[in-house]
């Protein structure tokens, strides 16, 4: 397995990730604890470094299957947790990144991971109740304790990410990136990454499924399944952008590669430290999904994609508006 640095930040990690929430939350049913705990491992065992998680998935139980994964291999990997959500009767009800509560999830965190540092440490969300200026305090002293390695942020908006780092120097932002979302391009993200040595971290690289070929305006998406609330994913939506998958399932055939392979490639293609965590429940895809590290796509190549894909107007937003309202900030 090929690796990345995320920024100047020093953490290397393998340059394709795994983004552990489908395991058991957000998709439906997922996996059971002992099929999961497996596939961790097979992960591992692949050349992957580099798993996602977060307190709020499950919640906490996602926390804890990685933990009881990793825990055997954990001086092979590195783990990145995030805080920042206010979590009720189970459910997500806004955010809390108020410095003890992140001092609380950070030890709580520390237990179901059954480590004794946290590698990356993300504010899941910002909150707009505190300043980001006494998160990164918080993060910077949980730093200089040993309880975490690196700071970082996701969906956060360019000048909280300069705010952030002017206090701690923030290592990865963690946004949603892929050829149907490419918001961090036009937003100033790319350009903060590149002015303050930052790693950008993709996650739902192939677009939550879609940008797999396996999904269609036919697709019956079940109940549990976050991508219910998405208008990106209603019938009409995912026909009109079945373009996109077109183009990429033109591309794949030219280099004897999948569709989804094809969706990587060019995610790792546009920027150096840019590192996609694609999830999955199956061995198959995951083999399949560590092989867009080795597939090479030529600046011709590239090209020939942006050119295709711009003149694909992609239909349905990325998140209903309360959803949408939360990022950028």
């Amino acid at each position: 397995m090929k690796t990345r640095t995320l920024g100047r930040s020093g953490l290397t990690v393998s340059a394709i990730g795994y983004g552990c929430m489908g395991l058991n939350h957000g998709y439906g049913p997922g996996l059971d604890r002992g099929r999961a705990v497996a596939l961790l491992r097979d992960a591992v065992e692949l050349g992957v470094t580099f798993f996602d998680t977060a307190e709020v998935y499950g919640p906490y139980t996602n926390e804890e299957i990685v933990g009881e994964a990793l825990q055997p291999v954990r001086d092979r990997v590195l783990i990145a947790t995030k805080f920042g959500m206010r979590i009720v009767d189970g459910q997500m009800v806004g955010t809390d990144s108020r410095p003890e509560q992140i001092r609380r999830v950070a030890e709580a965190s520390l237990r179901r991971l059954r480590i004794d540092t946290i590698d990356l440490f993300y504010q899941h969300r910002v909150d707009p109740a505190v300043p980001i200026e006494d998160v990164a305090g918080t993060v910077r002293d949980l730093i200089a304790q040993g309880k975490v390695r690196h700071f970082g942020l996701s969906e956060a908006g360019a000048q909280t990410v300069r705010r952030a780092h002017a206090v701690q120097p923030v290592t990865a932002l963690q946004n949603e990136y892929s050829l149907w979302t490419r918001d961090p391009e036009g937003n100033g993200i790319f350009e903060v990454c590149e002015e303050l040595g930052v790693g950008l971290v993709a996650f739902s690289p192939l677009g939550r499924g879609f940008l797999t070929g396996a999904m269609s305006k036919d697709t019956a998406i079940g109940e549990g399944d976050f991508r219910r609330q998405l208008p990106r994913f209603t019938p009409q939506a995912m026909e009109h952008n079945q373009a996109l998958v077109t183009l990429l399932a033109r591309v794949a055939e030219e280099k004897s590669a999948t569709i989804a392979q094809v969706a990587l490639a060019w995610v790792l293609a546009r920027r150096p430290w840019i590192v996609p965590i694609p999830g999955t429940t199956r061995g198959q895809r995951l083999r399949e999904n560590l092989g867009a590290a080795t597939l090479e796509l030529s600046a011709a190549e590239v090209a020939g994609i942006e050119r295709a894909a711009a003149g694909i107007a992609i239909a349905g937003a990325r998140y209903p508006e309360h959803m949408q309202a939360a990022t950028g900030r």
